[in-house]
């Protein structure tokens, strides 16, 4: 049985001051319990050392919300795995629809990105998502499966042990909409039938499919029963200790 994983994206919020007593919140929640869930907080890039230090004995796991393809060089602005895994991080968020809508992450982009975050060692979690339009359309299933296509055909079998996808309905992503449980399940049971396609071993059995898009307290129990949903990448839940921990207690519970 696939373990739930629960990710906070702190997205561009949280400086090291703010950082500092959240993740000190998070571990005065967390820390000292043996979980059945893996659980991430992935901060701004000039929080992560505040992060990783008040997180080191807990639980809790630190990661970063982009990465560049290259070793190191004339790229200003970018990060590398390497500098990354110095600063302690363990994952790495890639693929979101911030980076591809306002950044220009493209497909080409982004399977590079995950090809070189893997082989170096960092767990991914790859988002992919429609917009409302798309849904509307009833083209989601047809987005969402190019968007994986692209950076699958890039990855072996054996990198399946270092993915995780996460189904973020780009409508759902900071609005207050939730898909309804029975749409992330749709979605993500046609997520694992494709990767089930695409690869064939034991290894796909262990990756996980998160579902993003507004899951707080109130809702992530539903969304967690579900079947073929493993877990969830929280955004403004993720900004409050308080919140952050009961859905990682509701995660428990389903799995106790």
């Amino acid at each position: 049985m696939r373990s739930i994983l629960i990710a906070g994206n702190w997205k561009m919020n949280a400086g090291p001051v703010e950082a500092d007593k959240l993740s000190a919140g998070i571990n005065e929640k967390l820390a000292g319990r043996t979980l059945k869930s893996d659980v991430v907080v992935c901060p701004p890039f000039v929080s992560l050392h505040a992060a990783v230090k008040n997180l080191k004995d807990s639980p809790v796991q630190v990661g970063a919300q982009n990465v560049h393809f290259e070793n190191n060089g004339a790229y200003t602005g970018e990060i590398s795995t390497s500098m990354l895994q110095e600063a302690g991080c363990k994952y790495v968020i890639l693929g979101h629809s911030e980076r591809r809508e306002y950044f220009g992450d493209t497909d080409e982009v982004i399977a590079k990105k995950v090809k070189k975050a893997i082989a170096d060692g960092l767990n991914v979690i790859f988002c992919v998502g429609e917009k409302l339009e798309e849904r509307k359309q009833e083209k989601h299933q047809k987005v969402v499966m190019g968007q994986i296509k692209a950076v699958i055909e890039h990855l072996t079998e054996e990198d399946a042990s270092q993915l995780t996808i996460a189904y973020e309905p780009v409508w759902a992503i900071g609005t207050g909409e939730t898909a309804t449980p029975e749409q992330a399940q749709e979605m993500h049971q046609f997520i694992r039938n494709y990767l089930n396609e695409m690869w064939s071993t034991v290894q796909l059995s262990g990756v996980r499919i998160l579902y993003g898009g507004s899951m707080k307290p109130a809702n992530a129990e539903e969304l967690l029963k579900q079947e073929d949903v493993d877990g969830g990448l929280i955004g403004g839940a993720s900004l409050d200790a308080e919140s952050f921990s009961t859905i990682v207690d509701i995660a428990e519970k389903i799995q106790s």
